[in-house]
């Protein structure tokens, strides 16, 4: 089953200093229809202001992962972690059983990303915190895995979160299982699949299918969520 999630359907909350478009519940947003997907719970597409963001606050038991699109955003934490995000970056933080942190845009101009929450497969006693920079590369690229790889982070739940790249027209296979659960994230392009048509923002919920493929237009980018 594919299930089309339109961003223009989203939630949405506007402050002085944020534009966040919700595909599941959040905040003083609720939909009953739309709470979360298998381990996904939140997919909150972020643009923050300069010289304003997200103050020290707090998290437990969560795996959230933030993909920066545009921009920079200045992390903080009380585990005496600091960085910086800039495109292509990822960070991934376990919460754990409780963690505080800011998120702040201290440039000039406007910043943009994607926060996701993963749910954890069990509640854990510790926290950490990863960063990485992914390479600029055409097909799939791993970003965070349940399983320790040398080449993506690692995340406290049976997943796997890729990015995948298309610079032109094509084709490409998503070796998707019928017994797992997936969610595709379009972030730039255009992609269509198996009729459906994905365009920036929208995003697609997969369950009981096998393997997908993915045509591109002249250029996409999207995450692909292999979920239990």
């Amino acid at each position: 089953m594919l299930t089309p999630r339109y961003a223009q359907d989203r939630g949405h909350t506007v402050l002085s200093w944020l534009d966040s478009r919700h595909s599941f519940s959040f905040g003083s947003y609720h939909d009953p229809r739309h709470t979360q997907h298998s381990a996904l719970v939140v997919i909150n597409d972020d643009r923050v202001r300069a010289h304003s963001g997200f103050g020290t606050h707090p998290h437990r038991h969560m795996e959230i992962l933030t993909w920066m699109l545009s921009g920079q955003l200045d992390h903080r934490d009380s585990m005496g972690h600091s960085g910086r995000l800039l495109p292509g970056d990822a960070q991934l933080m376990s919460a754990g059983p409780g963690i505080q942190h800011s998120e702040m845009n201290e440039g000039e101009h406007e910043t943009h990303f994607l926060q996701i929450w993963i749910l954890p497969r069990e509640k854990r006693s510790d926290s950490s915190y990863q960063q990485i920079r992914l390479p600029s590369q055409p097909g799939l690229t791993l970003i965070a895995s349940g399983a320790e790889r040398h080449d993506a982070m690692l995340i406290h739940q049976d997943v796997a979160i890729w990015r995948v790249s298309q610079s032109g027209r094509g084709h490409l296979t998503l070796p998707q299982q019928a017994q797992r659960q997936g969610w595709l994230q379009m972030i730039d392009g255009e992609a269509d699949v198996a009729g459906i048509t994905l365009r920036p923002g929208d995003g697609l919920a997969i369950s009981d299918e096998e393997a997908l493929t993915l045509h591109t237009g002249d250029s996409a980018e999207l995450l692909w969520f292999d979920l239990p």
